[in-house]
């Protein structure tokens, strides 16, 4: 019998992609000619904390960046919440690490392997949305 070692970090992979896919989830729920202020600070948290097991996937807030953008509800205010939840998850981050509670050492080459469900996750997200979009338009 032959067993399959999977690579260390790929499981904590479906929590990112979970927490990714709320992220997307939080975004798409928006509705037009409101502010994107709250639900930017919501998404830079979750992504914050999936950053912990992934921390690439701290560069998603540009392409949310982009479809609040295309969708005519970005503001320097929602940049500012962006960056103010990514500083409350870096600060609790610094105090766990100083008391001992876990350790983080930010690498962006850190766990890639993870990146294997996320990335089926976020396509599997756009296709199932694309798809649904396309049957609206018929």
């Amino acid at each position: 019998m032959v067993w399959v070692t999977l690579p260390e970090g790929y499981l904590w992979g479906y929590l990112s992609a979970a927490l990714t896919l709320i992220c997307f989830f939080i975004i798409g729920r928006i509705e037009r000619h409101t502010r994107s202020v709250e639900q930017c600070f919501q998404v830079a948290v979750l992504l914050g904390i999936a950053a912990y097991w992934l921390p690439s996937i701290v560069f998603l807030i540009f392409p949310i960046w982009g479809y609040l953008y295309y969708m005519n509800i970005f503001e320097f205010r929602s940049i500012l919440a962006s960056l103010i939840g990514f500083a409350c998850v870096a600060i609790w981050a610094v105090v766990g690490n100083y008391f001992s509670l876990f350790t983080f050492h930010f690498s962006l080459s850190y766990n890639l392997f993870a990146w294997i469900p996320v990335g089926a996750v976020l396509l599997a997200w756009l296709g199932a949305t694309i798809a649904r979009q396309t049957l609206r338009v018929r």
